[in-house]
């Protein structure tokens, strides 16, 4: 699933293709994306709205509809692009189709219909804001604070960091490299964690998210950029998905397991004791 430096380069490349624009009218096919809104009320809130800025918040990409939110969380086969003209596979998998008044296309493709898509008016999106941890790359972000979210909970380590209401953005991929570099067991519980080691993981998370935006993300099998081309940071990675290859750092064979989440996780026994 995108996070955090996935979602923020689609915002970037895509808001000065955005911002200021009109949507003149909306197309959608499928209604299985929605949370929490029907299909009359998404394209009637949709039509004839100025985008007035697009950011991001944790997974999310939202659109400022001025007084209405489109939160977009784009899941893990889901991709925005502005196009003038759709390819018969954009046109096949465009769940939103979104006519913008210069003539171009915003639309949400997605092949596996795994995302999101929310309308929210002002006090729903405060809300809903609130309900979401701390962004890490945030420079009120301390490690003061970090420790903070950390020591009220029993979950282990990475499953917090994977916990949007503890930090926002971080998902397996860079929870799993976070540690690493930290040298943390995974599986530690989180309010276990030494104010030495999460500062170490303060710092890993900040430069790996950092490092990550900087490569246009991690593609390992569906994302795309906002302009649609892989990310690059795939080619830096030095656990996730490399279970039973040799650790860059001491050569020990990496494990992998998926007793702490249910999701793979990947370590290294000598380097994350």
């Amino acid at each position: 699933m995108p996070e955090l430096p996935e979602v923020e380069t689609i915002v970037r490349d895509l808001r000065p293709e955005l911002v200021g624009r009109t949507i003149l009218s909306t197309r959608l096919t499928h209604d299985d994306v929605l949370r929490g809104v029907t299909r009359r009320r998404l394209l009637a809130g949709l039509r004839g709205r100025r985008i007035r800025a697009l950011t991001r918040r944790a997974k999310h990409a939202v659109f400022d509809l001025g007084g209405h939110y489109f939160v977009v969380q784009p899941g893990m086969t889901g991709s925005l692009l502005v196009q003038k003209d759709l390819t018969a596979d954009e046109r096949h998998y465009a769940v939103v189709q979104a006519k913008l008044d210069d003539g171009r296309v915003l639309i949400y493709h997605d092949v596996r219909r795994l995302g999101t898509l929310l309308l929210l008016n002002q006090a729903e999106w405060d809300a809903y804001d609130a309900g979401l941890g701390p962004e890490p790359l945030d420079p009120q972000f301390t490690p003061e604070r970090l420790r903070e979210r950390l020591r009220g909970t029993r979950q282990a380590i990475k499953k917090a960091l994977m916990d949007q209401r503890v930090i926002a953005g971080v998902g397996n991929i860079y929870a799993n490299e976070a540690l690493f570099i930290a040298g943390i067991d995974p599986s530690k519980e989180a309010r276990a964690v030494t104010p030495e080691a999460s500062g170490r993981l303060h710092t890993a998370l900040q430069d790996i998210l950092q490092a990550a935006i900087e490569s246009k993300g991690t593609t390992v099998r569906d994302y795309r950029t906002g302009t649609g081309q892989p990310g690059q940071f795939q080619f830096e990675l030095l656990v996730y998905e490399r279970e039973g290859e040799p650790c860059r750092r001491c050569g020990t064979t990496l494990a992998g397991t998926h007793a702490i989440d249910a999701r793979i996780t990947v370590f290294c026994h000598r380097c994350q004791r």
